[in-house]
């Protein structure tokens, strides 16, 4: 699959658009098709001349840097969305709830294909010993509630429970862990945007902002016509 390449001038704005919802429901086969590709050929997204998002090898990011650290971080992060959504999909018929997991595999696909391939293009390792959130500052709410990884991310028990589950309740149970994932999302983008001087990458994490706010309250709707609320 065909990645555009991203230089200082390229914008992931243009490269990852986060459409807003109203006008994606009707395009996710194409796009779901193309992250699936993404998925299985584990290519790295948007590798170019030997230039990176912010600059060459020789001038890239520490692997302890906020850079290198929010792109493993949040890879991961994406990954599970990615996950979980394929499960929803296999155990739902309802056409909202399909058409918002493909749009969250493709979105969050495409995003994590440009995460790894920036620390491909830094010369620096997909993931590191250091703890996760390790590169955010202490003043961030970012916490991970208990048995999770990160911020958001459901614990393997969530997982499982969501595996057995069908219909209806895996429909609501998928949407309410979607929002505490996002919301973590949102908490991981946003420190990233306060702490970066990067414009690409900032330029990216904003992005990842902006659309799962926007996803957020979408899912709370959908939640709402199931006769459901959020987790607390």
């Amino acid at each position: 699959m065909q990645h555009r390449p991203v230089t200082d001038e390229a914008d992931p704005e243009t490269a990852v658009e986060e459409r807003p919802a109203g006008r994606r429901r009707w395009m996710w086969w194409p796009a779901a098709l193309a992250a699936v590709v993404a998925l299985c050929l584990g290519v790295p997204a948007l590798l170019a001349g030997g230039t990176s998002a912010s600059g060459t090898a020789a001038t890239a990011p520490a692997s302890d840097s906020p850079e290198a650290g929010f792109a493993r971080d949040m890879a991961t992060h994406h990954q599970q969305a990615i996950d979980m959504s394929f499960i929803v999909r296999d155990r739902t018929q309802d056409t909202a709830v399909r058409n918002l997991a493909f749009d969250i595999i493709n979105t969050q696909a495409n995003q994590r294909g440009m995460l790894t391939g920036w620390l491909d293009q830094w010369g620096l390792t997909q993931s590191s010993a250091a703890k996760p959130m390790a590169w955010m500052r202490m003043d961030h709410d970012y916490q991970a509630h208990d048995g999770s990884l990160m911020p958001g991310m459901a614990t393997n028990t969530e997982l499982e429970k969501l595996r057995g589950l069908s219909g209806r309740d895996a429909e609501v149970y998928y949407l309410q862990l979607m929002i505490q994932h996002h919301k973590g999302g949102v908490a991981m983008a946003q420190g990233y945007v306060d702490l970066s001087a990067n414009a690409v990458e900032k330029r990216l994490a904003q992005t990842m902002v902006n659309g799962q706010r926007s996803e957020i309250d979408l899912i709370t709707g959908m939640l709402a016509e199931r006769g459901a609320k959020p987790l607390s």
